[in-house]
């Protein structure tokens, strides 16, 4: 009887032992299932902390478009009463820029890294496209106009390393913009076509800046570059707003 007592009482020993250890197992292994499920919410913490940045950015932005708005109709509205005289040609510019420089904010708010490369390459194109016809009109009718880049959008370029993209495609654009600064060299003005001829060189120097940083971008740059685009159009664009009358009294 004291025998089969001893072993009741081993086995009772035992098993509270292995209770407890395991006991001691479960709540060891709590915080490690607890930091391996915490792993990939801190991994998303940056990326999370990304886009509230860029919706930041684009908020801001888009604040100051409205401004733009609001100033472009109150002009406008001067000009159209005979209260100010519009400087030559600026207020039918500024009518599409308004309205470009929403749809470009609107377009930065969708860009990601997937698709800046495609955006970015037509809106630099757009803007050479614009030089190009300015510098046409400045320099002559009869002037050809610089041979246009075919980009590098498209299936088959997409699979190419952005590298090869990027060179590509600065290469044949800052051949573009040389060849337009050629043909501006020749031409003489004065009065208001000297001061569009300035306008152009100065658009054409910019440009190549632009160029010159797209040459050092790397992919992992890509909302850096969409933003400093968008937000220099934006400037661009207000500061043609606050041209867009000389304040004189019409005459």
């Amino acid at each position: 009887m004291h025998h089969h007592r001893r072993i009741s009482i081993i086995g009772c020993s035992v098993l509270s032992v292995s209770l407890i250890g395991a006991t001691a197992c479960r709540r060891d292994a709590a915080p490690a299932t607890t930091a391996r499920e915490a792993t990939p919410a801190s991994a998303a913490e940056p990326a999370a902390g990304q886009r509230q940045q860029h919706q930041a950015d684009v908020a801001r932005l888009q604040e100051r478009v409205s401004e733009i708005e609001r100033k472009y109709n109150d002009a406008n509205r001067e000009v159209r009463s005979g209260a100010r005289t519009p400087t030559a040609g600026l207020r039918e510019e500024l009518k599409e820029d308004v309205g470009n420089v929403k749809e470009a904010v609107s377009n930065l708010s969708t860009t990601t890294p997937e698709n800046w490369w495609d955006r970015n390459e037509q809106a630099m194109m757009r803007t050479a496209d614009d030089i190009d016809a300015d510098v046409r009109r400045i320099a002559g009718t009869n002037t050809p106009a610089a041979a246009r880049p075919a980009g590098t959008t498209g299936v088959a370029e997409n699979t190419a390393p952005f590298t090869s993209r990027r060179d590509a495609f600065v290469a044949s654009l800052e051949a573009r913009v040389d060849a337009m600064k050629k043909r501006l060299d020749d031409v003489k003005a004065s009065g208001a076509r000297k001061t569009e001829l300035t306008d152009t060189r100065a658009r054409l120097d910019k440009l190549d800046e632009d160029i010159d940083k797209l040459k050092k971008a790397s992919a992992d740059d890509w909302w850096d570059v969409s933003k400093a685009r968008v937000s220099e159009y934006v400037e661009r664009v207000e500061d043609s707003v606050g041209r867009l009358d000389n304040d004189k009294p019409a005459r």
